[in-house]
C-alpha cells in the first residue's frame, strides 16, 4: 500500500506542476510557488490567472540592484512573469524592450514551454522615481538576466532558449553576445542593431520599398497635412479631445510635424498596404485621422512622451536609432527644425553616444552567434538594421518578403515553417517536442 501511495503522490506532484518535497512538518509536498519563493525569498509572489497550457502562472517583484556588480548601490522593484508547466520542460526566456505583462508567447506555444517574461530595468511597474539614469544600461540589463536564469536553473532543468520583439529582440541578441551559454537558442524577432544615432539605413529602404507611386502618395499625404495646418491642428484636437490626451511638453503644432514626419517609418514598419492609403482628394481630416491610425498621435502626448522616456535615453546612449528626412516637406515645417529624436529624450540625463557598444554585439553575433534565428518582415524599415550573419555559423535568418514589424513565425507558409521547426529540432535535440502553430490550417 506504502509503494501505492507514493506513487499516487508522484502522479499528482507532476500533474499539478509540485516538487514531491515535503515540508519541515511532513504534511504536504512543497508547491512550485514555494520552490521559487525559497530561490527568491524576499520577493513577493502572486498567482495570477494562467493562459494556454500554462498550469501556474506567477507575478514575481523582488529587490533587484541597482547595479548588479555594486550591491551597496542600492535596489529597485523589478518585476517578471514565470508560467509553469514542467520542471522538464523547456523553458523560455522572454526578454521585453519596455513594460511587461503576463502572455503566451509564439515560442512558448511553438514548445509548449515554461515561460518567464522580464520586463526591462526601468519601465512599467520596474521604474523608480525618479530614474536613475546612469544605472539604465544594456549590460546592467544583462546581468538581470543572468541573475534570473542562474536562478530558476536550479528548478527548471530542460533546454532554454530566449526571446524578445523589436528592442526586446535586440535584448535578446546583446544577451546572447554577453553570457552565450545561459541559452541553449535565442530567437530574436524583427530586432534590429543600429549604427549610430541617426542610422541612414531605415531611410534609404523607405525610398526604395514598394511601389514608386506609393511612395509619392506617402509625400503628397505628407505634404498635404502641412499646407492645410489650420485644419489639420483642429482635427488633432478632435482626436486628442476624444482620447482624452494632453500636449504640454510637446505641443500641438510640434506634435503635429512629427507625427507627419514619422508617418512614412510608422507606415513600412506596421501596414504596408498602399491601397490602404486614402486617394487624392481625401480631406485634411481623412488624412490627419490616417495618420493617427497608422502612428498613434498618443507618441507624442505627454503620457507617451514620459512613458517613452527610458527608450530614447537608451537609443541616445547605446542602442542608437534613426533620424527622420525632412526632405520631402523641409519648406512646410515650422516647429521642427532638427532630425534627430533627441527631443525626447530626459533632460536631465548626459547623452554621450558610445558607437562601440552595438558593433560588438554585431560583431559576435554575425561571426559567431550559432543557434540564432531571426525572424524579419521585407517591408519593415528595422529589417535594414537586420545583423547579417556569417554563412559558416549555425543559424538562420528567415525574411517575409510581404511581412511588418508584426512578422511572427506563424506567418510564414507552412513550407517554411517546416524549414524553421527543422532547425529548431536539431538546436534542441530529437527529446524536444515541436507543436506546429499551422496544425489548425488546411495545409
Amino acid at each position: 500500500m506504502k509503494l501505492l501511495s507514493r506513487a499516487l503522490l508522484l502522479l499528482l506532484c507532476i500533474s499539478f506542476g509540485v516538487s514531491c518535497k515535503k515540508n519541515t512538518d511532513n504534511s504536504k509536498p512543497i508547491t512550485i510557488k514555494d520552490e521559487i519563493q525559497n530561490l527568491f525569498p524576499n520577493a513577493q509572489i502572486d498567482s495570477i490567472p494562467s493562459k494556454g497550457h500554462f498550469k501556474n502562472s506567477f507575478r514575481i517583484q523582488y529587490d533587484s540592484p541597482l547595479d548588479p556588480k555594486h550591491p551597496e548601490s542600492g535596489s529597485f522593484k523589478h518585476t517578471l512573469y514565470l508560467s509553469h508547466v514542467d520542471v522538464n520542460a523547456p523553458t523560455v526566456l522572454v526578454t521585453d524592450g519596455y513594460a511587461s505583462y503576463p502572455r503566451k508567447t509564439e515560442l512558448s506555444t511553438l514548445l509548449e514551454s515554461n515561460q518567464v517574461i522580464v520586463e526591462y530595468r526601468m519601465y512599467g511597474s520596474s521604474r523608480p522615481n525618479p530614474i536613475p539614469w546612469t544605472y539604465l544600461t544594456n549590460d546592467n540589463a544583462v546581468e538581470d538576466y543572468h541573475f534570473i536564469v542562474e536562478k530558476l536553473k536550479k528548478i527548471y532543468r530542460g533546454k532554454w532558449l530566449s526571446t524578445g520583439i523589436s528592442k526586446g529582440g535586440e535584448t535578446t541578441m546583446i544577451y546572447k553576445s554577453k553570457y552565450p551559454n545561459d541559452v541553449d537558442v535565442a530567437v530574436p524577432y524583427v530586432a534590429p542593431l543600429i549604427n549610430g544615432v541617426e542610422d541612414p539605413r531605415p531611410n534609404t529602404h523607405i525610398n526604395s520599398v514598394g511601389e514608386a507611386s506609393c511612395r509619392q502618395r506617402i509625400r503628397d499625404i505628407q505634404r498635404a497635412i502641412l499646407r492645410d495646418k489650420k485644419q489639420a491642428l483642429l482635427s488633432f484636437h478632435k482626436i486628442a479631445t476624444t482620447e482624452k490626451l494632453s500636449f504640454t511638453e510637446v505641443r500641438p503644432a510640434e506634435a503635429l510635424e512629427y507625427a507627419v514626419l514619422e508617418f512614412p517609418f510608422s507606415f513600412w514598419q506596421w501596414n504596408g498596404n498602399c491601397t490602404a492609403l486614402p486617394q487624392k482628394g481625401a480631406t485634411t481630416e481623412t488624412l490627419v485621422n490616417f495618420v493617427h491610425e497608422v502612428v498613434g498621435i498618443g507618441f507624442y502626448s505627454d503620457a507617451g512622451y514620459e512613458r517613452y522616456l527610458p527608450s530614447f535615453y537608451q537609443h541616445l546612449r547605446e542602442l542608437g536609432y534613426y533620424g527622420f528626412d525632412l526632405t520631402p516637406v523641409a519648406d512646410l515645417l515650422t516647429e521642427v527644425t532638427s532630425s534627430s529624436n533627441s527631443r525626447f529624450a530626459p533632460k536631465n540625463a548626459a547623452l554621450n553616444y558610445n558607437p562601440n557598444y552595438i558593433k560588438k554585439v554585431r560583431d559576435y553575433v554575425e561571426q559567431r552567434g550559432n543557434h540564432i534565428l531571426y525572424i524579419y518582415g521585407g517591408l519593415d524599415p528595422w529589417g535594414a538594421c537586420a545583423p547579417v550573419p556569417n554563412a559558416q555559423l549555425n543559424a538562420l535568418k528567415m525574411v517575409l518578403p510581404t511581412g511588418t514589424h508584426k512578422t511572427r513565425i506563424k506567418d510564414f507558409s507552412p513550407e517554411a515553417q517546416d524549414s524553421i521547426y527543422a532547425t529548431l529540432q536539431s538546436w534542441l535535440g530529437k527529446d524536444i517536442k515541436i507543436h506546429p502553430l499551422y496544425k489548425k490550417q488546411t495545409r
